[in-house]
């Protein structure tokens, strides 16, 4: 590919390559394509009309450029409209369509955003809530027909001969080091961070992440897209998808993402790793209700999966993993499409036992490891078994340097390193030193240079006794289990650690018939007796694995799962523990209600 400098480069590199259906959406349950030259056509549109509006590149600093705000689900719309805005040297500030009217309020003020952008009626509905209260918002365009709204088709209108030369004038001016978008942080603690990121930032990452993408053997170039555009890993990969001759198609939601993966037929797509829990989860129900020799099959190709190691050449090995693809693994696949080759896995840690199952299924898991602040990946697994290794988050992306600090601390340097906060420079020289971003996470790299994420340095905590228990590898092994859907480890400042647990209430139902307890409500089952037992047995059994002071000695089981609308989970699959905290406040008390550390279970 020729030298290329910034994320708007894509449509000169698209334009000697055209194809019918470079971006896909439903419209009105059909499936929509839309052309190279469609998907140009409307982005120039869109840029003219932004002229036409005033739009500008103002005193061409960050602060003095105009901003153009955008909340939606992924569709073909979020792209024209980013494009377009970066052809108008204005900055796009995308923002998660379930974020609050609180902080939406926050983020259109401080970005001082001039135009906004919206998908559908209800989030038109939010904004208009809050409209008076921002008062650098001149307008409001909707992608969905909404009555009282303005239609964003309304702003595309027929080219002037001259718009070429006039985008041109702007284009030419816009330079690596520019500053592309802003993107909120989805804010696990506090407020959300506006986190400046440059074209050459973005750009640089897409290139080296492509050069990755590039091994996996795909035959159609068909990616299926449904995490949230505005967070920077799907964004970033979408600039891959749209750099490297991609067709795009965009789930209309998380629930009818079976549906369309069967209908686009992709042949990679990126996930965070609470969806393939879900999607296991699915496999399993379904294998349950098998009888006879079809379930004793679908359990010993499960058990199969699970013993996969990357390397593995043992020939009866190779045989088992053979019958079992036939006549199990095959049909997996043909529930998503027939074709994934490969997952690109982020946000968060992905169980090994999944990404042993799913790779033994021939649909590599590929996990990586990144933030908003580095554009966001520094490693990641590759689909060469030489460039993988469960537990890791793989090798560094080329042009990333990692050091580890004295406390574990992973710090990097590289050019996806954020420009910085905006309005900012505190946080900004707190977060940079020297070139050096602090990441926040505690991780190590291996003899044979796989980077290793162990926990997030604002999660370690200490006991009452001094000494550090680190909660994420805890809850890592510990849901390996079938049986745990959520758990979150808590024991700050106390003599002992503690957990949270939210039940798989799918295989906990089917456990519940076969050890004959009555399947009632979630209320109902967290308080059995045997349920409670089986929970603590469970963690009986995983507690050897770790150092008396990491030992969980009590359990709390809820009866609701932690959900991105109950509060308790970012957009990207994050659990929010201080709002968990703060919401089971009660439940935890209780846990240390005697402070003398005795296995005791409770319920909620």
């Amino acid at each position: 590919m020729e030298k290329v400098t910034r994320l708007f480069d894509c449509m000169a590199v698209q334009a000697k390559a055209p194809i019918i259906n470079l971006l896909n959406g439903k419209v009105n349950g059909v499936w929509r394509s839309y052309s190279t030259n469609e998907v140009h056509t409307m982005v120039c549109q869109l840029a003219n009309a932004f002229l036409d509006l005033g739009v500008s590149q103002g005193d061409g600093t960050t602060e003095g450029r105009d901003k153009i705000g955008l909340i939606s689900n992924g569709r073909p719309e979020w792209v024209i409209t980013d494009l377009a805005t970066q052809l108008t040297g204005a900055i796009l500030v995308p923002l998660y369509p379930n974020t609050s009217g609180k902080e939406l309020e926050q983020i259109l003020n401080e970005a001082e955003i001039k135009y906004l952008f919206v998908s559908s009626k209800d989030l038109c509905d939010k904004i208009i809530e809050i409209r008076s209260r921002v008062p650098s918002l001149l307008a409001i365009y909707t992608f969905d027909e909404v009555e009282g709204c303005t239609n964003w088709i309304n702003l595309l209108k027929p080219l002037p001969d001259n718009y070429q030369e006039r985008l041109n004038a702007i284009t030419d001016t816009i330079k690596e080091e520019t500053v592309a978008t802003i993107i909120y942080t989805s804010g696990t603690t506090g407020r959300p961070k506006g986190v400046m990121l440059t074209h050459r930032n973005i750009l640089s990452n897409v290139m080296a992440s492509g050069k990755v993408l590039n091994l996996i053997p795909l035959e159609k170039k068909c990616a299926l897209s449904f995490l949230p555009l505005n967070h920077i890993f799907e964004k970033m990969c979408t600039y891959i998808y749209l750099f490297y001759d991609f067709s795009i198609y965009y789930a209309e939601s998380m629930d009818t993402i079976g549906a369309n993966m069967r209908e686009a037929q992709p042949d990679i797509f990126t996930a965070v790793p609470r969806l393939l829990e879900k999607v296991f989860e699915k496999i399993m129900v379904e294998g349950q209700k098998l009888k006879g020799i079809k379930r004793k099959i679908f359990l010993w190709s499960v058990a199969v999966a699970e013993q996969f190691e990357i390397g593995n050449r043992s020939p009866w090995y190779k045989f088992k993993l053979a019958i079992a693809d036939k006549l199990v693994y095959s049909k997996w696949r043909n529930a998503i499409g027939g074709n994934v080759k490969a997952i690109v896995i982020g946000s968060s840690a992905c169980p090994i036992k999944l990404e042993k199952i799913f790779t033994a299924a021939k649909m590599v898991i590929l996990e990586g490891y990144g933030l908003t602040e580095t554009s966001p990946v520094i490693a990641v697994n590759c689909y060469q078994e030489s460039g993988r290794r469960f537990g890791t988050v793989g090798h560094l992306l080329e042009g990333v340097e990692v050091m580890i600090a004295a406390d574990g601390e992973i710090l990097t340097k590289s050019p996806s390193v954020m420009a910085g906060y905006y309005k900012n420079a505190e946080l900004t020289a707190e977060a940079i030193t020297d070139g050096w971003f602090h990441t926040g996470d505690i991780g190590m790299l291996d003899k044979d240079s796989f980077l290793k994420i162990t926990d997030r340095k604002k999660e370690i905590f200490k006991t009452s006794g001094g000494k550090y228990v680190a909660p994420l590898p805890i809850e890592n092994k510990m849901k390996e289990n079938h049986l745990i859907e959520q758990m979150m480890v808590v024991g700050a400042d106390r003599k002992f650690t503690s957990a949270l647990i939210v039940p798989s209430f799918t295989n906990l139902e089917p456990w519940c018939k076969e050890n004959d307890i009555p399947v009632t409500t979630h209320q109902l089952l967290i308080k059995n007796k045997d349920v409670i037992n089986m929970y603590q047995k469970i963690i009986d059994t995983y507690n050897p694995e770790f150092n008396h002071v990491e030992q969980v000695k009590k359990i709390t089981l809820l009866a609701d799962e932690w959900s991105i609308d109950g509060g308790e989970m970012t957009p990207t699959g994050k659990m929010k523990r201080k709002v968990i905290l703060e919401k089971y406040q009660k439940q935890i008390e209780a846990m240390y209600a005697d402070e003398i550390g005795e296995n005791r279970s409770l319920v909620n």
